[in-house]
This record gives C-alpha cells, structure tokens and sequence, in this order.
C-alpha cells in the first residue's frame, strides 16, 4: 500500500470512532494543531522522523507534545499508533483526510480559490454564494494569492476547476489567432 492510502486508513478508522461518539470535530482541531506544532517547532519534530532515534525517545517526544497541546485520547491514540508504526511522517495526510471526511459528511465543500490580489470580502462573500449555488453544497473558501495569473479567479471544487484568469483568457486568444493564421 501506498502512504497516501494508509493515511487515508488511518483517518477513516479514526473518523468512524470520533464521529459516533460526537468527538469529530475536536479531533479534527487537535490533528491540525499537532500537525502545526510538527511544523513550526522543527527541533521537538526532529526526533519523531529521524531513524536513528530510539522508539522510547520518540515515544517521550510524542506524548510529551501531546500533553503540552492537552490533546484528547482518540487523537493521541492515533499519534502514538504513527510514531508506533513509524508513520508519523503521515500525520499531515492523515489530519487533511480527517477534515475532508468530516466536511463530506456536514455536506461541506472545500474551494480552493485563487487570485492575483487579495479578495476583499464582499467579494469573497459573493464568490462563496456564487460556488454554493454551483455545487449546491455548503462551501467553505481556502484562498491564495498568485500574481501569476495577472487577474480573475481560479476556483478548484474536489476535482473540478473553474479557470477564469487573465492569463488563461490570454492563452485562449492566443490559441485563436494561431488556429486563424
């Protein structure tokens, strides 16, 4: 199996547990806040990835991070059974799984929009309803900003993008005017 389907593995059986005993949307929190604090304090990381760490040490760091974050036991089950399995490099994938999952199940769409510029938030507010009415889902806005696209907006819904930016029109006319010499 690949790593991508054991963390998917992993954030099912985990979801399933949390989900009927209504701890989802804490143990959705607690993955992303120890996936950070995995990011942002690399030398408390360090020995969770390295290979020459003894499992006791990396076992120690593991739960000493856990009581410092006061995460809940169905999370530091999961985080001990990474660092047990010498998986915890799957956290990341594994808490991004647990939040599509839960987002499924609240009928949530995650947009992933891009723009050249920061969007003020009216208009965010009307590109939020504009991709509610297209998927028919509640949606939930993730946006980044690429001045490579010049301008307008790309949106991506699951496995679907909708590319309205400069630089794609640009290449549409350029297509065009190729096709016509």
């Amino acid at each position: 199996m690949s790593d991508r389907s054991d963390a998917i593995r992993f954030a099912k059986e985990l979801f399933d547990v949390t989900w009927r005993h209504n701890q989802a949307d804490q143990v959705a929190d607690e993955l992303d806040a120890f996936a950070e604090a995995m990011r942002q304090n690399k030398g408390v990381a360090k020995p969770l990835y390295h290979p020459l760490v003894p499992q006791a040490k990396k076992l120690e760091t593991m739960r000493r991070t856990v009581a410092d974050l006061g995460l809940s036991k169905p999370t530091a089950v999961i985080v001990e059974a990474l660092v047990n399995a010498y998986r915890v490099k799957l956290l990341p994938v594994v808490a991004d799984s647990f939040r599509a999952r839960l987002s499924s199940k609240r009928g949530v769409i995650r947009a992933r929009v891009t723009t050249a510029a920061a969007l003020a938030s009216d208009k965010a507010s009307a590109l939020q309803s504009a991709l509610q009415q297209i998927s028919g889902r509640d949606v939930v806005l993730e946006t980044k900003i690429d001045p490579s696209i010049i301008g307008g907006v790309v949106a991506q819904l699951d496995s679907t993008v909708y590319d309205g930016s400069v630089t794609r029109q640009l290449a549409r006319m350029r297509e065009k005017l190729v096709e016509n010499v």
